[in-house]
């Protein structure tokens, strides 16, 4: 049970009842680390453009990444009748996947404020207030809806600084509009009525008003969002829907790029101002080919565009979209476009989508092609630039998934730079490969095909040599071995997926697993063990995805364990006091042993903290989403073609899971 309330149910949709007193509960009080200490506690939501930050206080944000990573509004938002108002600490405030909610009430009236993204690409926000006289007799109400400009530019590392206003501005529904941010309207109420107001950037987003309203929006919502159901899993039935909200909620039309941005938000793009690295995004779509393919597709699109016609992609872009280079070049990102494509290529059929022509980035001044050629190139960038070392493996360049593979390994960097391999590279390049081969094949090019999948297959055989007799060997460094005294989770799951693993290699590495790097962890197993001195053993949702991926096929009881501790609900049940984690979190969890268990991690030596801004990342709802996916036997397969079990249900608009065990595609 949560400190700070309960779930509950609002227009048939899950939502959260928040109860707590935040001005006079202690335990409301909370660290940013690189800012004051705060009592604000905030939740994103969202359509594909406008973000709207919701907080216990009952006031708002908005937050757009149209052109840039900018705030329009901080801290405000307020409706008001006399001396009742709807910012506070004892109204009552819910949060829905879309929208946020604030009643209060005086002896006179009572006041419902909704505000909602509605749905579609609007680049504003609906607010519908419901005013119930309570006197039993006729009243004239002066009604003020105000919003005060703050906007801000949020500045690489730095954070926000304040910026010109972008042209806000604040629309009676059917009645006047202002710049000024205050609208007043008189009321003579008998019973009840409901007025409408429309706040952001109006103009813009005119011409979408049409089948943007409330009901409509509603209405959208239900029938997009996916219905889960599993007896193993219980808290599914509501979390599904809410992860797949607040993912698709972080979308944003891209007015540079074109496509969607789906970054990772928090403390990236909030508070320290990139949008990287450009894996993430990619990652993100991966569940959304079976809710929304086509926002799968615009991601994968937008991504592409990131980079340059050699096929190589920059770690991060700058809070003005240019690409940011100069602090890390990771040697996997291809890999994860391949396999977004691949993903996209088995469930839809979708060949065409593959001849339409992707940008390139404008610094590069180069023309479009085809997607299946950018991913052809993007191929050939990962087999002949990023190449293999001494041992055969992937080279790591400067970091692999792992920002941080290069300073923890024991090696120096220089050497480590030049010379070291990543066994995990090679692993996920073993199951990624094959399987872009069948795509490749798909639109004709049987050369990249029969060339990816025989180097597919030589990574397979050369992991499969890294077993140690407990677990899979990390990566190599000149004269060193990475991983052969401790393990390191984020190559495991992979060795296993790519099939170097034997089944009994397989099932005993799980177990080990368990009784290992996850004992005594709540809310997932940690990124290596035992934890090397001074690191903290952080649990990451991305590596804990493909760890339940990976039992998914060999010890399902340990998957779907594994998955509930994944789950909003684990968090609640764990660290009850704790915000981060009650509606969305960090992309990674401190262990029980560190100094803040539950909450996440810091390098205030380098001026960055996840545990500065430890909601909104979109690892903590697009990984869940996926991992439930794989439990029900939904991937492609190394033909190219969908896989699907069953042993749960899932139900969106593209694709039907039943609990009972099957293949095939979906109809």
């Amino acid at each position: 049970m949560s400190s700070f309330g309960e779930w509950t149910l609002l227009h048939g949709l899950p939502a959260f009842s928040y109860t707590m007193d935040q001005e006079r509960d202690p335990r409301a009080l909370w660290d940013p680390i690189l800012d004051p200490p705060t009592r604000r506690h905030v939740v994103h939501l969202g359509n594909r453009r406008i973000t709207l930050v919701a907080d216990n206080f009952g006031r708002c944000d908005l937050f757009d990444e149209h052109t840039g990573l900018r705030w329009l509004t901080r801290g405000t938002g307020v409706s008001r009748i006399g001396e009742l108002s709807t910012a506070g600490s004892t109204a009552e405030r819910l949060f829905g996947p879309t929208f946020a909610v604030v009643r209060v009430a005086d002896e006179r009236v009572s006041l419902e404020r909704t505000v909602l993204c509605p749905e579609g690409e609007q680049p504003w926000v609906l607010i519908r207030l419901r005013v119930r006289n309570l006197t039993g007799e006729p009243v004239r109400l002066a009604l003020t809806e105000e919003w005060e400009s703050r906007p801000a530019e949020v500045r690489l590392i730095s954070g926000p600084v304040p910026a010109a206003d972008p042209g806000l501005e604040l629309e009676l529904v059917g009645g006047e509009r202002t710049r000024s941010g205050r609208l007043t309207v008189t009321l003579d109420l008998e019973t009840e009525t409901i007025v409408e107001f429309r706040h952001g950037l109006l103009t813009e987003g005119a011409a979408g008003f049409e089948g943007a309203g409330f009901e409509e929006s509603l209405g959208k919502l239900v029938a997009r969002l996916p219905r889960a159901h599993a007896v193993q899993a219980p808290e599914a039935e509501r979390e599904i829907p809410w992860h797949a909200a607040l993912l698709t909620g972080g979308a944003c039309a891209d007015g540079v790029l074109g496509g969607h941005t789906l970054d990772q938000g928090s403390c990236y793009s909030f508070r320290h101002g990139f949008n990287g690295a450009a894996r993430d995004p990619l990652q993100h779509a991966l569940p959304l080919v079976y809710t929304e393919p086509d926002l799968a597709l615009s991601v994968l699109r937008n991504t592409c565009a990131w980079g340059s016609p050699d096929g190589d992609l920059p770690y991060a872009l700058r809070p003005d979209k240019s690409p940011w280079t100069d602090l890390f070049r990771p040697s996997d990102q291809n890999l994860w476009t391949l396999w977004l494509g691949v993903e996209y290529l088995a469930a839809t059929g979708d060949v065409r989508a593959f001849g339409e022509a992707v940008p390139y980035h404008p610094v590069h001044a180069a023309e479009a092609v085809p997607l299946g050629e950018n991913l052809r190139r993007q191929f050939r960038f990962f087999a002949d630039v990023v190449g293999r070392g001494e041992h055969g493996h992937v080279r790591m360049l400067n970091a692999d998934w792992n920002d941080l593979a290069i300073s923890m390994s024991g090696v120096p960097r220089e050497e480590m730079i030049e010379h070291g391999e990543s066994v995990l590279n090679s692993a996920m390049a073993a199951w990624v490969l094959p399987r872009y081969a069948a795509l490749a094949e798909r639109l004709g090019d049987h050369a990249t095909g029969a060339e990816a999948r025989k180097l597919g297959e030589e990574l397979r055989d050369l992991v499969a040599g890294e077993w140690n007799g407990r677990w899979f060997r990390r990566a190599y460094g000149p004269g060193a071995v990475v991983g052969e005294d401790d393990l390191w989770l984020e190559v495991q799951p992979w060795a296993i997926l790519c099939g170097a693993a034997s089944p009994v290699q397989a099932r005993g590495l799980l177990e080990r697993i368990e009784d290992t790097a996850a004992a005594g962890s709540p809310l997932g197993a940690r990124v290596r063990w035992p934890a090397a001195p001074g690191a903290d053993g952080a649990i990451w949702y991305a590596i804990n995805m493909t760890l339940v991926w990976a039992a998914a096929a060999h010890a399902p009881e340990l998957g779907w364990a594994w998955w509930r501790r994944m789950s909003l609900a684990a968090h609640a049940a764990a660290y009850p006091d704790v915000w981060e984690g009650t509606l969305s979190g960090p992309d990674a969890y401190l262990p029980p042993e560190s100094v803040r268990p539950g909450r996440t991690w810091d390098l205030v030596g380098l001026g960055v903290a996840m545990q500065a801004y430890p909601v909104a990342n979109l690892h903590a709802h697009a990984q869940p989403l996926l991992a439930y996916l794989r439990l029900l036997g939904v991937e492609p397969d190394i033909s190219g073609a969908l896989r699907i079990g069953g042993g749960a249900s899932f139900e969106s608009r593209v694709l039907s899971v039943g609990a009972v065990l099957h293949g095939g595609r979906p109809a």
